[in-house]
């Protein structure tokens, strides 16, 4: 039986990187700004600000499109996303405060954890790879790290953001960005905590990622436009009325990947 713990977080305990999981991000997840963070990247990173083409990711075991799994295939569905549950994971949908809309959704197992959305895309395809490069550009304007390695999802970003630790020295914590570009649609994932330096805590994570079914939708859409997440519907339950909006669609551009709103747990 799924259990939800409504949770709303307030400005002062907002997190403002990816890496943190609540306030118990592992300290072996982050380094010291003495060590270089950029002197044991893998031999064979690639620097974002290099011209890099991607070639196509084979999807054939994963991240799907809605078309090409079964309707009820007992994922959790949570309308664009349809999520693989695991054994000890915790689902936190993320609200929006302003608009009231679930933006994203992330699995917690232990020590790490995995953000998800999925975006509107062009026919054409290919948003990832511009995402990637102002992602990397944004977190280099911080004083962090961005290097794309190459992986089973294409080209992964793997980042080190700077802040500051408990005794005042400044210290970089690791991310891993994932992007999937779909059939009109673009999937991102954010691995944080001990995932993003041990592939060992990582890979349930992928699994989950790799699992996860997009539903596009047919309705148009703009380029980068969030496709809408909500409550499952068995515990979906009426939202506080939300202050009136210009009904301007949510896109990356107004999405900060290192902020997280009020959530609401699911623990299986």
């Amino acid at each position: 039986m799924s259990i939800f713990r409504r949770r709303k977080a307030d400005a002062e305990t907002a997190v403002d990187d990816a890496t943190a999981i609540d306030d118990t991000t592992d300290a072996d997840a982050s380094v010291d700004a003495d060590a270089s963070p950029s002197s044991d990247a893998e031999d064979g990173a690639d620097s974002v600000s290099e011209s890099v083409v991607d070639l196509p990711v084979d999807r054939s075991a994963g991240p799907f499109d809605a078309s090409e799994v079964p309707d009820d295939d007992g994922r959790l569905d949570l309308g664009a996303l349809r999520i693989s549950g695991a054994e000890g994971m915790e689902l936190r949908l993320e609200i929006d405060q302003e608009q009231q809309h679930v933006i994203a959704a992330t699995a917690v197992l232990g020590e790490s954890a995995l953000q998800m959305q999925a975006f509107a895309a062009p026919r054409s395809g290919g948003l990832w790879a511009d995402i990637r490069s102002e992602i990397a550009e944004a977190i280099e304007g911080q004083g962090g790290t961005a290097d794309v390695e190459y992986t089973d999802f294409g080209g992964e970003l793997r980042t080190r953001m700077p802040s500051a630790g408990p005794d005042g020295r400044t210290v970089f914590a690791p991310a891993r960005f994932l992007g999937i570009d779909g059939p009109r649609w673009f999937l991102r994932g954010v691995i944080s905590g001990r995932g993003a330096i041990d592939e060992s805590a990582a890979e349930p994570l992928l699994e989950i990622f790799r699992q996860t079914v997009v539903v596009r939708g047919g309705d148009p859409m703009a380029p980068r436009e969030l496709l809408p997440l909500r409550l499952p519907q068995e515990e979906a339950a009426p939202m506080p009325e939300a202050p009136a909006t210009d009904g301007a669609p949510t896109s990356t551009d107004d999405l900060n990947p290192f902020e997280r709103g009020p959530e609401i747990t699911e623990v299986r």
